[in-house]
């Protein structure tokens, strides 16, 4: 059953939400360089008692292009802004003690030359004063969770016994491989004789301040994740995937508990597919979760679900939103999330164990909903053009925080009585008001329209500052990645600055896109690209048709999946008078065989490159890069595994040399996949510039001359 939820607009929110008005003539267009100046908040934690909240600020060090993190903690009820509570620079993950009076938190001590080293867990008095290191170990330690009585912090770290900080000179740096998954985007080469296991340590130091001895808690060849204490303080909950070589089956992550002081695990749920964020009631006598269950045949697009568990060993789940058809969890794509120092959020119980809230996904749109326990029943708690990143509540789940961000704010804490049928949300920060009081921001126009067979697609558009329905202008399309990731309210950075150089701005949430039920997020499967790359035309043609953009200077951009829909697009249409591709793969059996994930479940092809020949070069832009003739440029990560150069733009570049097309190549040393959203802040504003530089030389016909063979 599909529920159109999200739709009304709640103005005082809104409201809440816009920067400090200032006369229209004192007001100037966002630049990019104004990332430079922006404030990130990240995973926001209320106090047990409801009365502060700590979070994370991230900010920007430009003479040392990095970004840094530091705890600041905000009275919950307004009463005063947020003070620092910490000096940084690489401080994260702040957890209360169950009494209030102590925060752990992990801090990564800045070394010579201004790297960070191993993160470890201290300890913080509330009041505040001198932070105390509680572990010293070899490979770190990180996501700190306290007891129920506060005496012991669990925590993971991938540290093995006899482990020395000291590096091993006579170590040999040859990796022998033997899984097919060996390395990650953002993370390098795994360690195969390393796993994430759980460990603990006594949350105080002896009479003498001798810091306490940690000790492990899991053991063996899995790793362990998502770590909560049973409310009685007696055994610890995760999830892990208990299979050597799970990319030989579809996903499937588990719910365990093992005893605190450690010994034999025992499984407390399985469903046919992977168990996710989760969290105890209470009383300790359920468990709900975020599971994503698999399908047969299996699909591309698994839409996950809420359930719930009792905490008994191998207990049966109830999926409690089996007839919701929105995304649970979920979220929404954008460049603005905190570039470090988490996310934090996840699923808060109420006072009388009857329901949960957890943020949900639905049309461009993630907010908060009430969901009972009983019946599954789904009643709205924040509602408008929003997007819900994180939240938090205080002990008795009456307080509630939550960092909102929408399309013209980057984010902010707001919090609300969660005891009330729905959330009256006051501001508690403003964290960007100042850089923001003299930027011109424009709020995108809401759009549906119909696709080629008559599905309606979803999108937005982004009009310049001082737009004139009666004048020309050129266009970009922003084509999100994913591939099912979808656009929505939230701020993209990207957006707003190509809008201030004198375009307007489509994005839209073509076939594929999350948020919009179980079966439109898959129809592109075993089809991708395809009527996707139609419904983005259709969207195209639905904005020229009124009478405010120049057909002859279209362009055309996006990373990641967008990057493939850039590449297919130009390959399929004449119509883009310009192109930047960026993170992109051109040839999908290349991808097969050297993206850090694998594709040996049939999600996206029915076999292998061997075996669907055809089908593989059918979808792939190089086979058909002879139909080229748009100026294109390619931006890549040089350290990107997920989408390797050698896939995408390198054979792009180098095919449309041969044939004597425009063609750039960007590419950026040292940079991940996440470019985009957490990459230096350097290379990000010259990211910025290069792509904006591309369509102002073809769509605007401002040559720096900076794109020139030389």
């Amino acid at each position: 059953m599909t529920r159109r939820i999200g739709q009304v607009v709640f103005a005082c929110i809104a409201a809440s939400l816009t920067p400090v008005a200032l006369h229209a003539a004192e007001k100037r267009s966002i630049t990019e360089k104004d990332i430079l100046q922006f404030k990130w908040i990240g995973d926001p934690q209320v106090s047990p008692d409801g009365s502060r909240v700590a979070f994370v600020r991230v900010v920007v060090n430009e003479d040392k292009d990095r970004y840094e993190t530091s705890l600041f903690v905000v009275p919950a009820k307004g009463s005063a802004g947020p003070r620092p509570f910490t000096s940084g620079p690489f401080d994260t993950s702040p957890r209360w003690s169950p009494d209030g009076r102590t925060l752990a938190f992990v801090r990564a001590v800045e070394k010579e030359g201004g790297k960070s080293g191993k993160a470890q867990i201290y300890l913080l008095s509330a009041d505040g004063g001198e932070a105390r290191a509680l572990t010293e170990l070899a490979k770190g330690a990180g996501a700190p969770h306290w007891s129920p009585d506060g005496a012991t912090i669990a925590f993971t770290t991938s540290t093995l016994p006899g482990d020395t900080t000291e590096e091993d000179p006579k170590k040999s740096d040859v990796r022998v491989i033997t899984r097919a998954v060996y390395r990650s985007n953002g993370g390098g080469y795994y360690e195969p004789d390393r796993r994430d296991h759980i460990w603990a340590v006594p949350a105080s130091f002896d009479a003498t301040g001798e810091r306490p001895l940690p000790y492990q808690v899991t053991v063996g060849n899995f790793d362990e994740e998502n770590i909560a204490w049973s409310p009685d303080g007696a055994r610890i909950y995760f999830t892990s995937t208990r299979v050597l070589e799970p990319y030989y089956t579809p996903s499937d992550a588990d719910l365990y508990a093992i005893p605190s002081k450690g010994g034999d695990m025992v499984q407390i749920a399985s469903i046919d597919g992977e168990i996710e964020a989760f969290r105890p009631s209470p009383d300790g006598k359920r468990i709900v979760f975020i599971g994503t269950l698999n399908a047969a045949p299996l699909r591309s697009y698994n839409q996950p679900d809420l359930f719930v568990t009792d905490t008994m060993p191998e207990s049966t789940p109830r999926n409690l939103t089996a007839d919701y058809d929105f995304d649970l969890g979920g979220g929404i794509s954008g460049d603005q999330r905190a570039p470090r120092g988490g996310r934090g959020g996840g699923i808060i119980w109420n006072r009388d164990g009857k329901s949960v809230l957890v943020t949900t996904t639905a049309q461009g749109r993630a907010n908060l909903q009430r969901i009972r326990l009983t019946d599954g029943r789904i009643e709205a708690f924040t509602s408008g053009n929003q997007d819900v990143i994180a939240q938090s509540a205080s002990a008795d789940g009456s307080t509630l925080v939550a960092l909102v961000s929408t399309a013209s704010n980057v984010g902010d804490l707001f919090v609300a009585d969660a005891r009330k049928k729905a959330a009256e949300l006051k501001q508690l920060t403003r964290v960007n008001d100042a850089p923001f009081a003299g930027l011109d921001i424009t709020e995108p126009e809401e759009i549906w329209y119909d696709s080629f067979d008559g599905t309606k697609i979803h999108g937005w558009i982004l009009k310049p500052p001082g737009f004139d329905a009666s004048k020309k202008y050129p266009m970009i399309l922003e084509v999100h990645g994913g591939p099912h990731i979808p656009y929505g309210y939230s701020f993209t950075h990207e957006f707003l600055w190509m809008a201030a150089k004198g375009y307007v701005v489509l994005y839209t949430n073509p076939r594929g896109s999350s948020s919009y039920g179980q079966d439109f997020g898959n129809l592109i499967q075993f089809a991708y690209p395809g009527d996707d790359y139609k419904d983005l035309m259709a969207g195209v043609d639905e904005v020229v048709k009124r009478g405010y953009i120049d057909e002859k200077r279209i362009g055309i951009t996006g990373g990641s999946g967008g990057g493939v829909l850039t590449n297919w697009a130009i390959t399929q249409t004449n119509r883009f008078a310009a192109a930047v591709s960026q993170r992109s793969i051109a040839d999908w059996a290349g991808f097969w065989y050297t993206c850090d994930f694998s594709l040996f479940q049939p999600v996206w092809f029915r076999g292998t490159p061997w075996e669907e020949q055809d089908d593989f070069a059918a979808r792939s832009a190089i086979t058909h890069i002879a139909n080229v003739t748009t100026p294109l440029m390619l931006v890549e990560g040089e350290s990107d595994l997920r989408t390797p150069a050698g896939e995408g733009g390198e054979q792009m570049f180098r095919a449309l040399k041969y044939l004597k097309k425009p063609v750039v190549m960007v590419r950026f040393p040292d940079e991940t996949h996440e470019l985009s959203r957490s990459g230096k802040p350097s290379h990000r504003v010259e990211r910025l510039q290069h792509i904006v530089g591309w369509f102002d030389k073809y769509l605007q016909g401002k040559d720096s001359g900076a794109y020139d063979v030389r």
